[in-house]
């Protein structure tokens, strides 16, 4: 497999919807740790505290819930022009945008499924104010003295009717390598994990057993160590955030998680993927047969029916 193109640089940021914005602020303030960097209209701007950028997540209120947008950052400008270059002339449309605080202009553009996918380049580097500045120069923001304290924002994992043509575009338009997938019997990809860099994952897509098109399953913040999670299921409990499944260990990837529903619907990931990196140029694309999924997760703990039923926004 050939090395990623390295054109994109990492996940930025995403935008949320979701129908009661004060509780999901509260959520990811107070519960997650994140801290909020300014509010323009329905929106509220969030970031985690290992995050160099003006914010990791926007919240923005809405009818129903689901994600909006997910941004990635180019390697630089001229690597911006290329991909925008690259999804134009395999037939692909966007248009651009300065529609974001802390960052220049956007190309906005939808994968196959129509997930709005934003590339940018310009972005301005967070300040943090003194009560948030951190006692080390190279940490750009104080770790918070409460809740979980996410470190920051590791990767999304969209629902999509058909996952192949969406992982195909991720890794044909956007530089990403797929680094381990799932096929059915049939031979169909029922999902794909892919990077844009030497973590083993940034993009996740799983197929959407409603058939539906654009839904999200989940985003996930990475936290610095194992026992994190495990107090973040006990703050859980004491603070009413529901627990889907976890803490435990996902067989693909060997990620270490815990699933829980934010106030407005949406499923969040808490993982500690932190010390499996994609170090090898010519690592081979790994398949999980469907018999082999059907051993559940890392140590037999088996995979809830909920985790292939729930996305949002939720489907009538």
């Amino acid at each position: 497999m050939a090395p990623p193109l390295g054109d994109i640089a990492h996940i930025g940021h995403v935008e949320l919807l979701t129908p009661d914005l004060d509780a999901s602020v509260r959520f990811f303030t107070e519960y997650l740790g994140l801290t909020e960097n300014g509010r323009s209209g329905d929106s509220v701007y969030l970031r985690t505290w290992d995050d160099y950028e003006h914010h990791s997540l926007t919240l923005t209120a809405h009818t129903t819930s689901g994600i909006r947008r997910t941004a990635l950052r180019a390697s630089s400008e001229e690597a911006l022009q290329r991909r925008v270059k690259e999804i134009e002339s395999a037939g692909g449309q966007g248009r651009w945008v300065e529609d974001e605080p802390g960052i220049g202009p956007l190309y906005v553009t939808t994968d196959p499924d129509g997930h709005e996918i934003a590339l940018y380049w310009e972005s301005e580097w967070y300040q943090a104010p003194e009560h948030l500045k951190p006692g080390l120069k190279n940490q750009p923001q104080a770790k918070p003295g409460h809740g979980v304290g996410v470190r920051r924002l590791d990767h999304v994992n969209f629902l999509a009717s058909d996952v192949a043509p969406n992982g195909d575009f991720i890794r044909d338009a956007l530089g990403a390598r797929p680094t381990e997938q799932i096929q059915l019997n049939t031979g169909k990809i029922a999902a794909q994990w892919l990077t844009f860099s030497n973590k083993s994952y940034d993009i996740v897509y799983t197929e959407d057993w409603t058939g539906s098109n654009g839904r999200l399953h989940h985003i996930a913040f990475a936290t610095d160590t194992r026992e994190d999670i495990l107090r973040a299921a006990d703050l859980a409990i004491d603070t009413g955030v529901f627990i889907e499944t976890g803490p435990h260990k996902h067989a693909i990837q060997q990620t270490f998680f815990l699933y829980v529903y934010e106030p407005g619907g949406n499923r969040i990931e808490l993982c500690n993927p932190l010390t499996r990196l994609v170090l090898a140029p010519d690592w081979p694309l790994v398949t999980w047969t469907e018999d082999e999924r059907k051993k559940g997760q890392a140590w037999g703990l088996k995979t809830i029916e909920s985790f292939h039923t729930h996305g949002t926004p939720p489907v009538c």
